[in-house]
């Protein structure tokens, strides 16, 4: 992965846009201040360190494909003491599995229709308590299914002097740190006085984990390395795996040496292989159907051992430690040196130090997580959460800021999932009445919505295409390859935006809903009418729409044209933005306070609009701090606000939303944004903050200002942000 990422530092403008369209994009080499940053300095002084177990703080190990979550131990020895917290996850992009169907449930059980104008449409509704078992049975299934798949615990089992297996209490003295800059994590302690050290890797081009342990007690017969497997979860939150029924799926030893080991699992249709090799020998014993040991033989005290994990059978020598170590040492350097970088080593004000650290740590938790071949799940490839299936509403906060930062092709490969289930989306828009492709909320590979009362009515997914295109097409300085690549997603999508707003002749203007819920899960969606930021997205996508036309010399869609010039203006009352029009009592009604403040998405995470006034924007702002029940907010909200403060020229308050003291805006000390107890990793909330630190670094004041504050505390460098400008639709 990390070989591939481009160095956007380099990068100069050799092309502009026809002299007929208005310059839409600078793109500079902005630097904070000139004197060079020294990034290794700048992300090793971040380096983690644990030093007692702590269920909320494991660290991982990923490439972006794959990734393996461990404890103090430096591999997954207790797995059921971080189950209270943050789950030891080995897993990947194309492990999935199904639990069989044999009622042959689809989406067609259990549609709800809906009345919108004089049409009657369907929507994959969640049905819970439903007289209809039936429709029941058939939305559990569908919500459940296909789920991401845990692919097996890789431990070491210690031996206590009495014989007995020893638990996390007899772990004493642990220290476990991860360099950044090389991607190695070195975990040490004592088992009754007997030193432990074990270094974990994970390859950055294969799914594969490699482990050097190093102790005296392999000399005495009192260490073993476990293998675990089990069969999946039906679980919304779950480790992913699920052993109490070891009948319903199997584990078999296809071959085995000395020196390596072949398996097979079989869970019900699906099926992936594990291939484990060591250095010098060792036996294998079975202790139960889906328990393994592999036990090194006496007199070494040095075991290493790596397992490739992998949806088909590949017989090939495995690299071994010392090569993984140089594959994370070449990997990581690149990584941490291309791109953008901020330094805040600088600033005399309290606060910046724990911003920088949040964002280093959410560099690299982003590269492991979040730079794979789908979008990721919001607990991205740690543990499940919502049956480990990805939404796609979070994907602009998984993706832009590997632009944002000067990473494009880090994020690049999942635009490609797009085009996978276009035709799928397709149907979807048809059976809806639509035109072009609705893309949905929270799917698994295959893009099938998964039943819910919130997820299909959504819309704010729907633009997100067309604005990762348009960055895309930015950062590559004009490339008309991109306009080849991704014109038919921006113009589908383009098409479905606006068959979907709906012309109302009283007003003689288009309008969104119902049905649908705004990007705040607050509102009812047989009742919502023109959403905010909805409006302003959909205002502003088709008008990069139109611009793509233009750009490949077609003439201007005439309907687009008709709903951008009609679409209705932002609801507002006592000089406050509404969050819907049919929501008067925004700032009365409770309920609304709660949630996402999207509204403010209208300016920051959007780009300006004639459609938003910013003394309004600036007045409902001031509101929405001093009203919102920031308790109940997501870990974007924050860094959402921070961006609008920004655009403001609100510097001081961008910090402090930033920095905002609320539960969901806490970062763990392995850089997780934790949430709940039940969702103690977001992941949104990680790209949610590099984006917002990136419009801050790219901002320009009018006093040539960038978005920090200008009060002398804050002396930020910064290097090797794309600047991006857009016309004002």
């Amino acid at each position: 992965m990390g070989e591939n990422v481009k160095n956007c530092q380099t990068m100069k403008i050799t092309h502009f846009l026809p002299k007929s369209i208005v310059l839409l994009f600078l793109f500079a080499f902005t630097v904070g201040n000139t004197k060079y940053i020294n990034r290794y300095q700048l992300v090793t002084r971040h380096n983690i360190v644990i030093s007692s177990p702590d269920y909320l703080n494991p660290l991982t190990v990923g490439n972006g494909e794959f990734a393996y979550t461990f404890d103090i131990t430096g591999m997954q020895t207790f797995p059921d003491f971080y189950e209270k917290g943050t789950p030891l996850g080995t897993m990947s992009q194309w492990g999935w599995h199904y639990f069989p169907n044999p009622d042959s449930f689809t989406l067609s059980d259990i549609y709800k229709y809906y009345h919108i104008g004089n049409d009657s449409v369907p929507y994959a509704y969640q049905h819970i308590m439903s007289l209809d078992e039936h429709k029941n049975k058939a939305s559990s299934w569908l919500r459940e299914n296909p789920h991401r798949l845990h692919l097996g615990l890789i431990g070491i089992e210690l031996i206590k002097n009495d014989n007995t297996i020893a638990s996390i209490a007899d772990i004493h003295h642990p220290s476990q740190i991860i360099n950044l800059w090389t991607g190695e994590i070195k975990s040490r302690f004592e088992f009754e006085g007997v030193p432990v050290e074990i270094t974990t890797y994970c390859h950055q081009h294969i799914d594969l984990i490699s482990c050097r342990i190093v102790t005296d007690l392999f000399k005495q017969g009192r260490i073993k390395i476990t293998m675990r497997f089990a069969y999946g979860n039906h679980n919304k939150f779950s480790p992913g795996y699920d052993f109490s029924q070891p009948d319903k799926h199997s584990t078999a030893i296809l071959t085995m040496s000395s020196s390596e080991v072949y398996f097979l699992r079989q869970l019900d249709a699906n099926k992936y292989f594990i291939h484990a090799q060591w250095s010098g020998n060792a036996v294998i014993d079975k202790k139960s159907d889906h328990k393994y040991y592999i036990i090194p033989s006496l007199g070494n005290s040095t075991f290493d051992i790596c397992c490739l994990f992998s949806p088909e059978l590949r017989r090939e020598h495995l690299p071994s430690f010392n090569e993984t170590r140089k594959n994370n040492r070449t990997c990581w350097k690149k990584f941490w040196e291309s791109g953008a970088a901020i330094d805040f080593s600088g600033c005399t004000d309290p606060r910046a130090f724990e911003l920088e650290r949040r964002i280093i740590l959410s560099q690299y938790l982003t590269k492991i997580q979040c730079t794979g071949s789908l979008p990721p799940q919001e607990t991205g490839l740690t543990y499940n959460s919502w049956h480990g299936k990805f939404h796609l509403e979070m994907h602009w906060w998984h993706a832009m800021h590997f632009i944002l930062w000067g990473r494009p092709s880090l994020m690049e490969d999942q635009l490609n999932f797009y085009f996978s289930i276009y035709n799928r989306a397709e149907k979807t828009a048809a059976m809806q009445g639509y035109q072009g492709v609705r893309w949905p909320k929270m799917v698994g590979p295959g893009g099938r919505e998964s039943p819910s009362g919130i997820g299909p009515f959504l819309i704010w997914q729907q633009p997100h295409i067309i604005y990762l295109a348009e960055m895309l097409y930015q950062i590559h300085q004009h490339d008309q390859s991109v306009l080849d690549k991704y014109k038919k997603l921006v113009f589908a999508t383009a098409d479905f935006m606006a068959s979907y707003a709906r012309y109302d002749s009283i007003s003689d203007r288009y309008v969104l809903g119902p049905a649908l819920i705004p990007a705040q899960e607050r509102f009812d969606p047989e009742t919502t009418i023109n959403p905010s930021f909805e409006l302003v997205y959909w205002y502003w996508g088709l008008n990069i729409a139109q611009q793509w036309r233009e750009r490949l010399s077609m003439a201007k869609d005439i309907h687009w044209q008709e709903i951008i010039d009609r679409m209705a203006d932002l609801p507002v009352t006592d000089s406050l933005y509404l969050f819907a029009e049919s929501a008067p009592d925004s700032y009365t009604n409770p309920r609304y306070l709660t949630d996402h403040p999207a509204i403010l998405g209208i300016l920051g995470f959007l780009p300006e609009t004639n459609k938003v006034d910013k003394t309004i924007l600036a007045k409902t702002l001031n509101k929405i701090e001093d009203s919102w029940q920031w308790e109940t907010i997501w870990g974007w909200d924050p860094p959402l606000a921070a961006m609008t403060a920004t655009k403001l020229n609100m510097p001081e308050k961008a910090i402090e939303f930033l920095l905002m003291d609320t539960p969901k805006n806490t970062y763990l000390i392995n850089g997780h944004n934790y949430q709940t107890n039940t969702l103690s990793l977001y992941l949104p909330g990680n790209g949610a903050l590099l984006s917002a630190v990136a419009m801050m670094c790219t901002y320009k004041a009018e006093n040539g200002r960038n978005g920090f504050p200008d009060n002398g505390k804050w002396n930020v460098k910064f290097e090797g942000f794309p600047d991006f400008e857009f016309v004002k639709y």
